[in-house]
């Protein structure tokens, strides 16, 4: 179905659910191809392909609201649907704040080209999408003979849909993405089997990294883990790696949301303006970069995308605030989520920044942990490496990072210049002076 007949469809939805009653509606339709491959054990392992269809529809009436969703898009089907939809929205409870945004919030242009599909999905065929997968889980397999096992995939999807407001918008977009990658474990002398992994999603197809770059990538990294142990607990420099940071900085977003706000569950109410972070830590929601993995002219609710600094040299200057819980609290409203997430990066590289730790720890993934977006504090399981003197000692694991955000952030010392490309969360590498570890 292409996007006008959805545009269509959605049209006469919201007219269904209005003669049954609704006072206003939300239509979300969209559809997608997607294509899966995987390589284990040199066999093809899994080859699948799906196509699907669906329908949201958000009803408010009497001050009552719900959602439903079908796969079914028959309007036959639909009738029915629309109808005992808008009937049992009115058994619900009254909520005066249910209501579809102001128009004013919605985007008057989605007509830009954001470079986010492309042109040539059409034409990749079952068997380059095999050749993919095998070639990296061959690249992973030759890097060493300590590799126990590596399985590969590789997956694409193309995916459109729109979203009709009954009081006055109407979007719609066309996307694809492209991932492919491999995850790897290899044997340890003391019994562990230590493990890791490399995948990566684009939005061109011609813009995935080489086949053996990506396997021998997933391999070294398994790789370099093979000796792990706990170290002293204490205070030590901590070099975090871009794609794992973005596990920290989910303790600011967390208590950035109006949701929190309204809850009284963030640590973060009442700081607008006031310093949150060091200066090295600006934050930009963008969500007209070109080709970035999560860009677009309107977010799930219609409102428009703008590209705001949420934090600037440490300084909070937005919340993300949804329609609902912002008419809650009377905030004006930016958007529920992040688009793309760009940060101010530093001038050093990763490996220069390495050279200049003299007693630290690299961490190069979190493992389970918990955070609280009422108190700021946190608790995460760390894997990682030693450095002293500005060379790798050994890998360390089973060491856990706390602390608070309110002081935490303030112990932020530089950012790194490699933002990870392969998210809609560009985060660089990021160093902390004395963050707290425990271990032995």
């Amino acid at each position: 179905m292409k996007n006008n007949e959805k545009l269509s469809l959605a049209e006469w939805v919201i007219k269904e659910a209005i003669k049954n009653g609704a006072d206003e509606v939300s239509v979300d339709i969209s559809s997608g191809r997607g294509v899966e491959v995987e390589f284990r054990e040199k066999k093809l392992d899994k080859l699948q392909e799906a196509t699907t269809n669906a329908l949201s529809l958000k009803v408010y009436a009497d001050k009552k609201f719900s959602v439903y969703s079908t796969n079914d898009l028959k309007k036959d089907t639909l009738t029915g649907f629309v109808k005992e939809a808008v009937a049992g929205t009115k058994y619900l409870s009254q909520d005066e704040f249910r209501k579809l945004p102001d128009p004013k919030y919605y985007p008057q242009t989605t007509k830009d080209d954001l470079k986010i599909k492309d042109p040539g999905f059409e034409k990749i065929d079952t068997s380059e999408r095999i050749r993919i997968a095998s070639e990296i889980e061959k690249a992973a397999l030759e890097t060493s003979d300590q590799i126990i096992s590596a399985s590969a995939g590789y997956s694409d999807g193309s995916y459109s849909g729109v979203l009709v407001n009954s009081n006055g918008f109407a979007g719609e977009y066309t996307e694809t993405v492209f991932s492919a990658g491999a995850e790897v474990t290899v044997k340890d002398q003391e019994g562990g089997r230590p493990e890791d992994w490399m995948y990566c999603s684009v939005r061109f197809f011609n813009e995935l990294p080489p086949t053996d770059f990506l396997g021998v990538t997933a391999a070294k990294r398994a790789l370099q883990k093979i000796g792990q142990k706990k170290i002293k607990s204490g205070k030590y420099t901590m070099l975090v790696e871009n794609r794992a940071a973005g596990r920290l900085i989910g303790v600011l977003r967390g208590a950035m949301t109006a949701r929190s706000i309204q809850q009284k569950a963030s640590f973060l109410d009442g700081m607008l303006d006031k310093k949150i972070a060091s200066e090295k830590l600006t934050v930009i929601d963008d969500p007209f970069l070109k080709k970035g993995l999560n860009s677009r002219f309107f977010d799930g609710e219609g409102l428009a995308a703008v590209r705001r600094v949420m934090i600037n040299n440490g300084v909070l200057k937005n919340y993300f605030v949804d329609n609902y819980y912002g008419r809650k609290i009377g905030m004006d409203l930016t958007t529920a989520s992040p688009a793309n997430v760009l940060y101010e990066k530093g001038s050093r590289s990763f490996d220069e920044i390495v050279k200049d730790i003299k007693h630290g720890i690299i961490v190069n993934g979190f493992i389970g942990g918990n955070s609280n977006s009422t108190t700021g504090d946190f608790s995460f399981g760390i894997v990682g490496q030693l450095v002293e003197n500005g060379e790798i000692i050994h890998p360390v694991n089973e060491m856990n990072l706390s602390g608070n955000a309110k002081d935490f952030f303030m112990a932020l010392e530089e950012m790194g210049n490699d933002p990870y490309p392969y998210s809609s969360n560009m985060i660089p590498s990021m160093l902390f002076t004395e963050a707290s570890f425990s271990g032995l």
